[in-house]
């Protein structure tokens, strides 16, 4: 385990091997900080505290988006 700096923030940073050895103390780490997973030396997941996820932030937007879905052949081209 490391740290390195992701967009000048401190992440810490794991191989998949080193996850899937200590799972349990990376999910609990998890919830805390976000931590990246490398797979063969390349960044291949993130894990993030469920306060931070992706889901979480854009909730606030359902009720200001349309309930309706537009179909491809319905977005109209120039």
């Amino acid at each position: 385990m490391f740290y390195t700096n992701v967009g000048g923030k401190l992440m810490c940073t794991i191989t998949a091997t080193e996850f899937k050895e200590n799972l349990g103390k990376y999910l609990k780490l998890a919830l805390e900080e976000e931590i990246e997973i490398k797979h063969k030396g390349q960044p291949s997941v993130f894990l993030c505290p469920k306060s931070n996820s992706l889901l979480l932030k854009t909730e606030s937007f359902f009720g200001m988006l349309p309930n309706e879905v537009l179909e491809d052949e319905d977005i109209p081209r120039e």
